[in-house]
Formats: structure tokens, sequence, C-alpha cells
């Protein structure tokens, strides 16, 4: 068993708990309430579906990245919803009910978007290049380690309130410490791939970082706790579900090396954004 394997079986276990616990705190009520913004839910999946793909696609130009790296941009461009988008939002004295409800529109939708968008994306950049990538087994994965742990918590959470409420806190425990030791993985084992990246690679990761984070600032309008809750949402993207895609895919390529990369930026980078939106006052802040 390769390294890449054990990240992406201790990713898959994060994400399944992530989702599983995710569920099992919201209600039906506050997934619908998303929904009823209709405004904000549009601005969410344009920035997400549209706006961010786009940075990668300029990333991609400007840096003149290979293929394998521009694939790794690109999954990451466009899959969104990341469980760790909620918690982070809570730091930064976002709209948490807010971001949950988007959380769940939007990796519930890319589930089925971000596949064709992936197909059509690959199809302009790899025109000529033999990629052997299979799109039903990405549906598939999606599914089973997002889609269905969330429903089952949201089931359970409907029907069975009391047992929702008893098993919620160990869950929350044991998710942050599977969480916590794929990042000590990936430091650990990957630590020797991650010095050998280029300067020019972890600029374009830091460019894409902090471009998502402002796309979701801008698009989350005038309101304070909108655009602390879009900014973090769209930043974060879901790097654990990518880690799993990745490794199916493009093991032991640079497209993996990328994403290991991102997803470490993207936590500790993620973290830190939330605790300065928390500390730092909105006046100070510089209106777009």
């Amino acid at each position: 068993m390769d390294f890449l394997t054990i990240v992406k079986a201790m990713a898959s276990m994060s994400l399944v708990s992530l989702m599983l616990w995710m569920g099992l705190k919201v209600k039906i009520e506050d997934v619908l309430a998303s929904f009823k913004n209709p405004k904000l839910l549009g601005f969410s999946c344009l920035a997400n579906f549209l706006l961010v793909p786009t940075i990668t696609l300029g990333l991609s130009f400007i840096f003149s990245l290979d293929l394998l790296i521009t694939i790794g941009f690109l999954l990451l461009g466009i899959f969104p919803g990341a469980p760790l988008g909620p918690p982070f939002v809570a730091i930064a004295k976002g709209d948490v009910s807010t971001a949950i409800g988007l959380m769940i529109i939007l990796s519930t939708l890319s589930a089925f978007l971000s596949p064709l968008l992936l197909r059509t994306l690959i199809s302009y950049f790899a025109s000529g290049n033999n990629l052997d990538i299979d799109y039903f087994a990405m549906l598939r994965t999606l599914i089973l380690i997002q889609i269905l742990p969330l429903g089952i918590g949201l089931f359970l959470h409907h029907h069975a309130p009391l047992f929702s409420q008893g098993f919620l806190k160990p869950l929350g425990i044991i998710s942050n410490l599977l969480l916590v030791v794929t990042v000590l993985l990936i430091l650990i084992g990957e630590h020797e791939t991650l010095t050998k990246i280029t300067l020019r690679n972890w600029l374009a990761m830091f460019i894409f970082f902090g471009g998502s984070l402002g796309v979701g600032w801008i698009c989350g309008g005038q309101d304070k706790k909108m655009r602390h809750t879009l900014a973090i949402t769209t930043g974060i993207r879901n790097s654990a579900i990518v880690l799993v895609i990745v490794s199916n895919n493009f093991s032991d390529s640079p497209a993996a090396t990328v994403v290991v990369a991102y997803s470490l930026l993207s936590i500790i980078g993620g973290l830190g954004f939330a605790y300065f939106l928390r500390l730092v006052p909105t006046s100070r802040l510089v209106k777009i």
C-alpha cells in the first residue's frame, strides 16, 4: 500500500465522518432556507462553478503550467462544498446556517456538475492527449462518500433527534481527529515532495487561494456576515474529495502533488483568514 493510498483512505474516512456529522447537526429547514434567498444562492453558484474555475484557466495560461499540474488546479477549482467551510465560518462570525445550507447544496450539485465541467475542460486542455479518467467512478465516489453519509445524517436528525444529539459530539471529535491525522500524514510523508515544488507553482497556488477568497468576498455583497460566509465557503475548496479523485486517476503524478500541497495551504490559510475576519473589524477592511 503506497502513501497516497493511505492518505486517500484517511481523507475518505474524514470526509464521510464530516458529512455524517454535518447531516446530524443541521436541520432540513436550514438547507431549504438557502433556497429562499435565490440571489445569494445564484451568486454562490456563479462564484464556485464559473468564476473560480475561470481563475484556474487564467493561471494555467499565465504561468504556462504543465498539463497534469493544470488538471490538479482544475479539480480543485470545480469541486466546492468543503465540509470545513461551516466551522471556519463560525470562527469568522459569519452565518453558519447559511454556510451549512450552501455547503450541502454545492456539494450535492458538484456530484453531477463537476464531472461534466471536468470532461469539458479536459477535452479542451488535453485534446490529443490520451488521458484515462473514469467519470462514472468519480460520480460513484462522490455519491458514496459525500452525498450518502450526508443524507443518512439528515434522515437521522429528522427521524431520531435524540439519537442524533447523543452521537453528535463523539462523531465531531472523531472527524476532527481524522482530519488532523490526515494533515500530519501529508506533512510527514510528503515533506520532501513539497520542498521540490517550484516557486512558480507555489505562487500559482497562493494566487488561486487568494483569488477564490476574493471572488467569494465580492459575491457576498455589502452584508458583513454574508461576505464572511461566501468568502470562506468559496475560498475553501473540497480538497478531501479531490484527494480521493486524484489518487484514483492521477496517482504519483504532478496533479497529485499539487492537490496535496494545496490541501495543506487551504486548511492553514483558511483557518488563518477566518481568525483574521474574527479579530479585525470590518470597518478596517478595504471595501470593494
